[in-house]
């Protein structure tokens, strides 16, 4: 589903009235975590996740960092729930022959990097990648997930969304209370540009109260130029209103904006649609790289993605974070 406009605006009656449901949503987090009896892998685990429904740059932000763990020569694997799709696992994605359908979006997209296993159950999924020769494990998106100790927790703010009202599903976007998710942090990655970085911490000063890494989604060249292109973008994220703006800051001429929920899937009737609108503007039909992966092979082939990557704005803030992990996930293991 669409994320409801007034969680973007001040808390006002609605959120008020929905606040009740919020307290029984946040006890039953609480309740799971005080009758959780959490795995140690034995292998570090770095958590990726956030503190809000719905996309903050988690997934970007786990690629860099197996793209810098394998920089530092430590064998990295990713563990997702794979949302979205059926798989329940542990099971190992296979690019080749997995669709989104099955593992979901998010494990494809981390799979072009390394290792990475489908796993309902987190404890399981991380036994599997210690298993397969993993000697540290990123888990996407399980800040909440309270099955796996965590050797390092980063917590992903998008700096241009913040946290909304403030407030706890269902009367906020936030999954929990911002205090109680920052207490099992280590350290927070604010993504966005210097304005919206500014102006979040401003809003929310208890964000700087850990270590803050600031960094930035840069488009990556695709060999077909955008300034001046007539464009028909969609997106089903969870802010399609970023990628859209990315598009227009490469010179994109959006001549339509199609959005859709995260992880939505597309029926042929509405890639259809898709595809007689791009050619009714004279435009290309232009994606994320998380919803490429969710079309059918087929119609990708009709369809520009657009690639991102996250740049940390201080690699040595990131890479002394990353040390006591690297040394333990370089160190060899004791004879058997």
């Amino acid at each position: 589903m669409h994320p409801p406009g007034f969680w973007d605006r001040p808390a006002g009656p609605l959120a008020a009235a929905l606040t009740p449901l919020s307290w029984l949503w946040r006890a039953g987090g609480a309740l799971r975590r005080a009758r959780a009896r959490p795995f140690r892998g034995p292998v570090p685990v770095i958590c990726v996740g956030n503190l809000t429904l719905g996309g903050a740059g988690k997934t970007p932000t786990a690629i860099a960092l197996l793209a810098a763990l394998a920089e530092r020569g430590a064998p990295a694997a990713a563990v997702s729930r794979g949302h979205g799709g059926t798989e329940r696992g542990p099971h190992r994605v296979d690019p080749a022959t997995d669709a989104a359908a099955r593992v979901g979006d998010e494990p494809l997209l981390l799979a072009a990097f390394a290792p990475t296993f489908v796993a309902r159950d987190r404890a399981a999924g991380v036994a599997a990648a210690a298993a397969a020769g993993a000697r540290v494990v990123v888990l996407d998106d399980g800040h909440q997930n309270p099955s796996v100790v965590k050797d390092l927790s980063l917590v992903v703010v998008d700096a241009g969304a913040g946290f909304g009202n403030g407030r706890v599903f269902p009367a906020g976007p936030l999954r929990e209370p911002i205090a109680e998710g920052l207490a099992r942090a280590d350290s927070v990655v604010l993504i966005g540009d210097d304005a919206e970085a500014a102006a979040t911490l401003a809003r929310w000063p208890s964000l700087s109260d850990k270590p803050v890494l600031r960094a930035r989604l840069t488009p990556l060249a695709t060999g077909l130029p955008l300034e001046g292109a007539p464009v028909v973008a969609f997106a089903g994220i969870g802010r399609p209103e970023k990628f859209f703006a990315t598009l227009r800051a490469l010179g994109a001429d959006l001549r339509a904006t199609r959005s859709f929920p995260d992880h939505a899937t597309y029926a042929p009737a509405l890639l259809r649609r898709l595809a007689a609108e791009a050619r009714a503007a004279d435009a290309m039909l232009v994606t994320t790289e998380k919803d490429a992966v969710r079309l059918p092979p087929a119609f990708r082939r009709e369809v520009m993605a657009l690639p991102v990557r996250l740049a940390f704005d201080d690699p040595a803030a990131l890479a002394a974070l990353l040390s006591p992990v690297c040394a333990a996930a370089t160190t060899p293991p004791p004879p058997a």
